[in-house]
């Protein structure tokens, strides 16, 4: 497939998302990049000013340790500092390693995998998770013998030193691991021109308003959170609505909440999302919702079932979704998403 085909209704003259963020922090920097929800009341925003000063002196960071061309393990909980620390990487020339943060007795074996695998210098988490961990590593040798970062440590004045590094769109971006659900998890490498042609095909695809807004409570550790819930959002120049994973799970209704409260226009998740709303939400938090900003519900990463698109759109047209708003899709991994 040629992707030089597709043309965006929206390219900025970016070749990178570094030149992504530099260029609509030039363009809009006082307007916001992404918030972060817990799906009730409180909200934490930042702007594309404040989003790429933060990316900077972690870049600062990094480069200062010698770091650029290295590994990354990139240990976060669901929020903005995964995503700056994300582009922190990139801006320093650093190979982002994204996975989620080791608990006791569980997913430290496959962390460990990905760290020997990619063999990282440096992981980079959050002060609270560095807190809980550190007792965690004396099992996990590969692990300790890491350097340490809490970014929401850095202060943003530190990144005054940074410069650009000379990055080419053949450069490696990330590695992208698979769940290892069929054996140990492999690496996906990502150069910057894979992650701007997926995002590039999503726009060209989705075909979004250019005053529209996303939401997104997948993992951003998952290529399907990071690249079609934030790194799309970037690329385009619009807003960002970040949600946890267990925000969702554990009350279906925030999610078409969020979509209401923010106007949203693109948000998906896989099929069994579509059916927990459908089974899960009582009649008394129907009250209220408004789908009708809602232009595209992408639905993926396992089997999408007409039953379950039927028995959505019945349950939630009478609150403005449409059923051409459903946008069954295929991706994986190996394909950047």
């Amino acid at each position: 497939m040629d992707l030089k085909r597709f043309v965006a209704p929206f390219s900025p003259p970016t070749t990178t998302l570094i030149d992504s963020l530099r260029y609509w922090t030039e363009q809009q920097p006082q307007e916001v990049a992404y918030y972060f929800t817990d799906g009730e009341d409180e909200e934490r925003a930042i702007t594309y000013e404040q989003f790429e000063r933060h990316a900077r002196a972690i870049a600062a960071r990094l480069t200062d340790l010698g770091l650029t061309g290295e590994r990354a393990l990139l240990l976060y909980p669901q929020g903005l500092e995964f995503i700056i620390a994300w582009f922190g990487c990139l801006y320093a020339g650093v190979v982002a390693v994204p996975a989620y943060p080791p608990r006791r007795n569980r997913n430290m074996q496959r962390i460990e995998a990905i760290s020997d695998d990619c063999q990282a210098k440096i992981a980079l988490t959050e002060q609270d998770v560095l807190d809980r961990v550190e007792d965690l590593l004396e099992e996990a040798p590969h692990l300790k013998r890491l350097r340490w970062m809490a970014t929401d440590r850095i202060a943003d004045g530190d990144g005054t030193g940074w410069n650009h590094p000379r990055i080419r769109p053949t450069d490696l971006a990330m590695l992208q691991y698979t769940s290892g659900s069929t054996g140990i998890p492999k690496g996906v490498m990502l150069a910057h021109s894979n992650l701007m042609h997926n995002v590039q095909l999503i726009c060209h695809s989705f075909e979004p308003s250019r005053h529209g807004a996303g939401l997104s409570w997948l993992p951003t550790y998952h290529d399907m959170g990071l690249v079609g819930g934030v790194l799309f959002a970037m690329f385009y120049g619009r807003p960002s609505v970040v949600m946890s994973p267990m925000a969702f799970l554990q009350k279906p209704v925030r999610w078409l909440q969020g979509i209401t409260r923010y106007r949203i226009t693109i948000s998906g998740g896989p099929n069994f999302a579509y059916d927990l709303c459908t089974d899960k939400i009582s009649e008394e938090q129907l009250a209220g919702l408004d789908l009708s900003t809602w232009e595209v519900a992408f639905n993926g990463a396992e089997p999408v079932r007409a039953q379950t698109l039927a028995r959505f759109t019945e349950r939630f047209g009478p609150y403005g979704f449409r059923p051409e708003t459903h946008y069954p899709c295929y991706g994986m991994a190996e394909t950047t998403l």
